[in-house]
């Protein structure tokens, strides 16, 4: 009864959080999708992708369920799993994230949660496993990135929240004098240490 309780529990933040992440290219432009916010080129389409491949590999070839679509190359050294290439469309990327999500979603609901699973590229003793762990995995690389993609977005616009309906509506005015606020505050600590 508690495996099916965790299980249960496990996939429904899973989903959750899918859809928190794909909220967070809600409304943006084609170039604010894709542009790189960071020194390392992150960008919100390229965290979807890359988040796509992580449950391809995880919930397919670990458990003998490859998935039914060609996936794009994995932990490469050009990263080209973590940004969108010019002749990939963001609905592309996003249908691609949805039916990796699908098939996550049958193997979750087909395995039990000690069902056996391989990890190759984890080292020994680690590369034997299962589904549990396999979810407690992959839950953590969707919260990791979406907490990425809460930042990214509110770097382009203001707007934060897990979901539209919790959507945080602080007007630019009191939001710069929070941000005021905080750095005084940070000057101050800073001059009382030195």
């Amino acid at each position: 009864m508690i495996d099916e309780f965790a299980k249960d529990t496990l996939h429904g933040r899973l989903r959750r959080d899918r859809e928190a992440l794909l909220w967070k290219l809600d409304g943006l432009s084609e170039y604010d999708a894709r542009r790189p916010l960071t020194a390392t080129g992150t960008n919100l389409l390229g965290l979807i992708k890359h988040v796509a491949t992580v449950e391809a590999r995880y919930f397919g070839e670990v458990f003998g369920r490859p998935s039914p679509a060609p996936l794009p190359r994995w932990q490469e050294s050009d990263g080209s799993d973590l940004w969108a290439t010019g002749d990939e469309t963001r609905d592309e990327i996003i249908g691609f994230y949805r039916r990796t999500g699908d098939h996550a979603d049958a193997t979750i609901e087909a395995l039990p949660l000690d069902a056996p699973g391989l990890v190759p590229w984890w080292p020994e003793p680690h590369a034997h496993t299962n589904l549990f762990a396999v979810m407690v995995h992959v839950l953590g690389e969707t919260v990791r990135h979406a907490g990425h993609a809460d930042i990214l977005r509110e770097t382009l616009d203001g707007r934060t929240g897990l979901r539209p309906e919790h959507e945080d509506r602080t007007d630019a005015e009191s939001r710069a004098a929070h941000h005021a606020k905080l750095e005084q505050t940070a000057r101050t600590a800073a001059a009382g240490c030195a």
